[in-house]
């Protein structure tokens, strides 16, 4: 979608009237034209309509064939000083895992990817990515960066690297080396057949979405996040449309193992004195509806968590595993089960189980909600929300003075004075702290809303 503002009113009657009996096509693709409810158009965001524009001359120079754009790399292949042909890119907003095989298949929009690396730094799940020639990444860059891989989550943030090549010793879902079919896997299996490889970021091979993944259709289809259809880039694959399925990162290619599809977690070395089926449910609730908790009777330091849906289970895990809890290091896996069923009418279960699917607390309810676009890593500083005006800054500290944590600094949002930031003295005093105070009652009926914050104070 698209707003257009004309130069008068009498313009834009002309142009709804000219196009109303006659449906006109970009690229193939109907466009309806109606009026809008503004009266006109703001354009004072400056860096996204910068963008905007260079993302347009890119489209318009290559269009007409010719790469000479003001400050751009020419079609003799000039390139700018110290510009790479390698990218460092960083996924914030991470509310689905995106693969290799989904970043290969973006970026080879915009030219020859010869080489990617994939990598967690900083809690934050990165990429170097090499094309052919720096050309080819100075228009990715500028069409790409800042844009969603999925609604409102899954957020590229794209700058050179001081690289100027990568050097890839393995072919596997973490490196690959496209121009070498040859290299091990790097785990004791044998690399990848050349059929196979050569199918790897070839339009149409990721397979069907997992059921229920929170209804996201995916963001980058360029006729529907930039509003851009962008034009072949010579050398580049056909037209790009990432697949909803991409969300997951499944291949349908013969014999290559993807994530399985389960929605249930196997969370072990808890506390068994201190974790409660409510608590699993409370954290695990950061990065997705929980539907049902089972700590284990006789064996109470595990617990399986059932998540919405698997790609919401493979999130959980990837920011939960490993963190301290009361004490303990949890450790989060896929379970072999599919479902955690609830204790059958007089089977002994000491209230281990709960069924928390019609919660009034999930998070991700509402498709397009605010809440996927602030889902972080688990942090010493809290993001408070929904505080009452009569709340003070000594309630809230004495509020997590009592809870046992200690302290470090506050602050009230200098806008909205309903939302503040807390640092604590830990990760873990944060997450035991999320735990205990979201939803806790502050009164005039405003319930806390504890989450992680990217942000320190």
């Amino acid at each position: 979608m698209a707003f257009l503002e004309m130069a008068s009113e009498e313009a834009a009657v002309t142009m709804v009237n000219y196009y109303t009996p006659v449906t006109p096509h970009l690229r193939s693709q109907p466009v309806f034209i109606q009026y809008s409810n503004h009266r006109e158009l703001k354009t004072d965001n400056l860096p996204n309509q910068a963008r905007a524009q260079a993302a347009l001359q890119a489209v318009s120079a290559v269009h007409s064939g010719s790469l000479a754009l003001p400050g751009a790399p020419t079609n003799e292949g000039t390139i700018l000083p110290g510009q790479s042909p390698v990218l460092r890119v960083t996924i914030e907003n991470l509310f689905y895992p995106v693969t290799l095989e989904v970043l290969h298949q973006i970026f080879s929009k915009f030219g020859t990817v010869l080489k990617i690396i994939t990598f967690t730094k900083n809690n934050q799940f990165q990429a170097l990515l090499q094309y052919a020639d720096p050309v080819n990444a100075h228009y990715a860059k500028m069409a790409l960066d800042g844009q969603n891989i999925y609604n409102a989550c899954c957020t590229l943030r794209i700058d050179f690297s001081k690289l100027t090549s990568l050097n890839v010793k393995y072919n596997n879902d973490k490196s690959r080396d496209f121009t070498r079919l040859d290299l091990p896997t790097g785990d004791g299996q044998p690399s990848l057949e050349p059929p196979m490889a050569a199918a790897f970021g070839a339009p149409g091979i990721i397979s069907s979405p997992y059921a229920g993944a929170a209804g996201f259709a995916p963001a980058i289809g360029f006729h529907q996040a930039t509003g851009l259809s962008v034009p072949a880039v010579p050398g580049a694959l056909g037209p790009l449309t990432i697949t909803s399925s991409a969300v997951t990162g499944r291949m349908a290619i013969p014999g290559a193992g993807g994530i399985p599809g389960n929605s249930v977690l196997l969370v072990t070395n808890l506390n068994p004195d201190l974790i409660t089926p409510h608590g699993l449910f409370i954290l695990f609730g950061v990065y997705g509806d929980v539907h049902r908790v089972k700590i284990m009777f006789n064996k109470k330091e595990n617990a399986l968590v059932q998540m919405a849906d698997a790609s919401q289970a493979q999130l959980a895990m990837n920011h939960l595993s490993g963190q301290r809890l009361y004490g303990k290091v949890l450790r989060a896996t896929l379970s072999k089960h599919q479902a955690v069923q609830l204790p059958r009418e007089g089977q002994e279960d000491q209230g281990l189980t709960k069924d928390f699917s019609n919660s009034p607390l999930h998070r991700f309810k509402k498709p397009g909600s605010k809440n996927f676009q602030n889902i972080f890593p688990p942090s010493a500083t809290l993001h408070l929300s929904n505080i009452p005006p009569s709340v003070t800054v000594d309630d809230l500290k004495n509020l997590f003075t009592e809870a046992g944590c200690s302290v470090k600094a506050f602050k009230f949002f200098q806008k909205d004075r309903k939302m503040a930031l807390i640092q604590l003295g830990s990760v873990e005093e944060a997450i035991q702290a999320l735990i205990e105070l979201h939803n806790h009652d502050l009164g005039e009926n405003h319930h806390l809303r504890v989450s992680f914050s990217k942000s320190t104070i």
